[in-house]
């Protein structure tokens, strides 16, 4: 098994944060934000740029590290980098991992992921998207 650590990345823009839909569910991860295994030789904020890139077209930049944890639902070491866009539209560019994208308000975030997000990443986002709003 692949125990990589994966890096997620955190894009606000215009009030709402991007989400994607998985095309295979994990377990009860539908909805989560852009993400996949960091490669060898790579930061968890090149990876998460680079997974944006292939999932959903989208250039972003890394702006900071927001935090590291074990994910409660996959039991997998996370990276979560807030990320601005550059350049381009998000929509589903890699069809086997992704269904759909979404821009989520920050009111949606808990009908997307009623788990909830990591503390670091809603306190990130209750700032980032109530400052645009």
């Amino acid at each position: 098994m692949d125990e990589r650590p994966v890096a997620a990345a955190v894009i606000a823009r215009d009030g709402r944060v991007l989400l994607v839909r998985r095309a295979v569910e994990e377990g009860d991860l539908r909805w989560q934000l852009p993400a996949g295994k960091i490669e060898p030789g790579e930061s968890p904020e090149q990876a998460a740029v680079r997974e944006t890139q292939e999932e959903t077209g989208l250039t972003v930049e890394a702006l900071k590290l927001l935090g590291d944890r074990v994910h409660p639902k996959t039991g997998r070491l996370m990276s979560y980098t807030a990320c601005s866009v550059v350049s381009g539209e998000a929509h589903v560019a890699d069809t086997e991992e992704l269904a759909e994208v979404a821009w989520a308000s920050l009111a949606e975030i808990p009908v997307y992921v009623p788990y909830g997000l990591f503390e670091p990443v809603q306190e990130y986002l209750d700032a980032e998207l109530v400052a645009s709003e």
